[in-house]
């Protein structure tokens, strides 16, 4: 149990609220597919561009040169990169996937229930996954149970910084402590299925639950739970 009241739960995507596999078999091979075709054609656009940009940079070369900046990104994608302008072009990508219909959004059945009983409780809920806002937003908005954007109160991506750094969960309290959310870290409940994030809120204070859904080993350093379910007994949630 608890010692400080839960008022504010974060929560992690893959592993977590949806199954990872969602992401690995469906959005990774369809932004790798369409990203290519999508860069090509909307490459001048102003949100595509000043992340072309931002991948130029880094590679050493210049803006116009499409088909380096394409392999660069394919590249990240194939080696699982979190580079920040790879996560926002993915969410660009798959948003014209979602709106067409081609996916929805994976959500476990038991994380839906229990996201809509905590907001319905009082408590408010954030997002940190390394994926970009964007794609966090269209997968909630898009997911198999409808739009489910109005739970969530805020969304954090790597631009807080990288989800196995204390300093990133220590931005993120900061900025829940100013937006009222929150008075003190503990009063925060971060869930997440790689104990190296969970182990960097603990850090900063936060109180933490592990999952280790389809029989995955818990580290054993952390509460760790099968499902929301047992989760939310165990917090009196």
């Amino acid at each position: 149990m608890s010692e400080t009241k839960i008022v504010y739960i974060l929560t992690d995507i893959e592993g977590t609220t949806s199954d990872i596999k969602f992401v690995k078999e469906v959005l990774f091979p369809y932004a790798a597919r369409e990203l290519p075709k999508f860069i090509r054609e909307r490459h001048a656009d102003t949100e595509v561009s000043a992340q072309l940009q931002v991948v130029a940079e880094e590679i050493d070369c210049t803006e116009d040169d499409l088909e380096s900046i394409i392999s660069t990104l394919l590249s990240w994608i194939q080696a699982d990169l979190k580079k920040t302008p790879l996560k926002a072009l993915q969410g660009q990508v798959w948003r014209s996937g979602y709106v067409e219909g081609d996916f929805t959004g994976h959500l476990y059945d038991d994380a839906n229930q229990h996201l809509s009983r905590w907001v319905a409780s009082g408590l408010k809920l954030g997002v940190y996954s390394s994926g970009s806002v964007a794609a966090q937003r269209l997968l909630f908005g898009y997911s198999d149970f409808g739009d489910l954007t109005p739970l969530f109160s805020d969304y954090f991506d790597t631009q807080v910084g990288h989800k196995r750094e204390r300093a990133s969960y220590a931005n993120i309290v900061e900025t829940l402590v100013a937006r009222e959310r929150v008075s003190v870290a503990s009063e925060v409940l971060f869930l997440s299925d790689v104990a190296a994030e969970l182990d960097a809120a603990r850090e900063v204070g936060m109180q933490t639950a592990e999952l280790r859904r389809d029989g995955a080993e818990p580290s054993g350093q952390h509460p760790h739970f099968s499902d929301f379910h047992l989760l939310a007994t165990y917090f009196s949630l």
